[in-house]
């Protein structure tokens, strides 16, 4: 394989991680990232920055880290036998808001390359994706999410977002509560270079909806920042964020594989809220804007 983005690429997510963190701060208007930079043992690194306890945001995380070394024993057999080492970037990012209104984002952008014993690149391919979830839903807040994300993907390969919007709901289930996480976006993974999509066009399509991040989620965090909420809509924005960590911990594959190849667990758990609950038994009433929200998590919705 010829193609061989992974400098390119890491470039790109430490000026996104840069450009992401000055957004967030200018519309936090109070705090500031600190960054933590660490070192992983068996090979690489990265560099976390998290906001706490700001005006907007109770916390805001984004982290890029770019690791390397032998193949660990999780991958032997997913990919050619001749592999012996591996290569990962990747940004990625989770911001809690502080008032219920605004919506909790997630989103990660990564690139993963296996080499022989000669540096020879065996396999490659890029995933990610990012996803919207709202406590208290606005309709035209979900329509704009996902017309962006939609927009962007549109000037790459037409068909690129009905296939990840519909691998994003698959994904971001909970499925021991039969809901769904949030309300979607987009999620990829083992994307290609092939016959029909070239490294150039896939590595221009990752760049381009990487960048849409800001356009689709801050929009909606200016338009419901001045809302007033109640001691109520806490309560059930940390009952919700319960739901959230269940995920997390329960069936997502990023933070499985950072926990079984020694990742850092400072930056694996960056993506847990500061407050969450859980409250035995817990139903809202039937009619409330609780329950509307609940009713949109059961069944994915065609938002476009």
């Amino acid at each position: 394989m010829t193609f061989d983005p992974k400098e390119r690429f890491f470039n790109f997510i430490i000026h996104l991680q840069q450009e992401i963190c000055a957004c967030i701060e200018d519309v936090d208007g109070a705090e500031k990232f600190i960054e933590d930079a660490w070192q992983r043992p068996l090979g690489g690194g990265g560099w976390s920055r998290v906001l706490t306890n700001g005006e907007v945001f109770e916390k805001a995380g984004v982290n890029v880290s770019q690791v390397h070394g032998d193949l660990p024993d999780l991958l032997k057999g997913q990919v050619p036998a001749q592999s012996t080492s591996f290569y990962a970037a990747g940004i990625s990012l989770v911001i809690h808001p502080k008032n219920p209104m605004i919506p909790t984002t997630h989103a990660n952008f990564r690139y993963f390359q296996v080499t022989d014993s000669q540096g020879i690149i065996l396999d490659q391919w890029f995933g990610g994706g990012m996803d919207l979830t709202p406590y208290y839903l606005f309709e035209e807040d979900a329509r704009h999410f996902h017309k962006t994300l939609k927009t962007e993907c549109d000037k790459h390969t037409r068909g690129f977002y009905e296939k990840f919007k519909l691998w994003c709901d698959d994904y971001f289930y909970n499925s021991h509560r039969k809901e769904y996480r949030g309300i979607g976006g987009i999620f990829f993974d083992h994307i290609k270079p092939d016959q029909e999509l070239s490294g150039e066009r896939l590595e221009s399509y990752i760049y381009g909806i990487a960048n849409a991040f800001l356009p689709a989620y801050l929009p909606i965090v200016k338009k419901r920042l001045a809302l007033s909420y109640s001691s109520d809509n806490k309560v059930w924005q940390e009952i919700r964020r319960g739901r959230y960590v269940e995920f997390n911990l329960l069936h997502d594959r990023g933070t499985s594989f950072g926990l079984k190849t020694g990742g850092r667990i400072e930056s694996i758990f960056m993506s847990l809220p500061p407050t969450v609950r859980w409250e035995y038994n817990h139903t809202p009433k039937e009619g409330s804007p609780e329950w509307e929200t609940l009713e949109v998590l059961k069944k994915p919705k065609e938002w476009l």
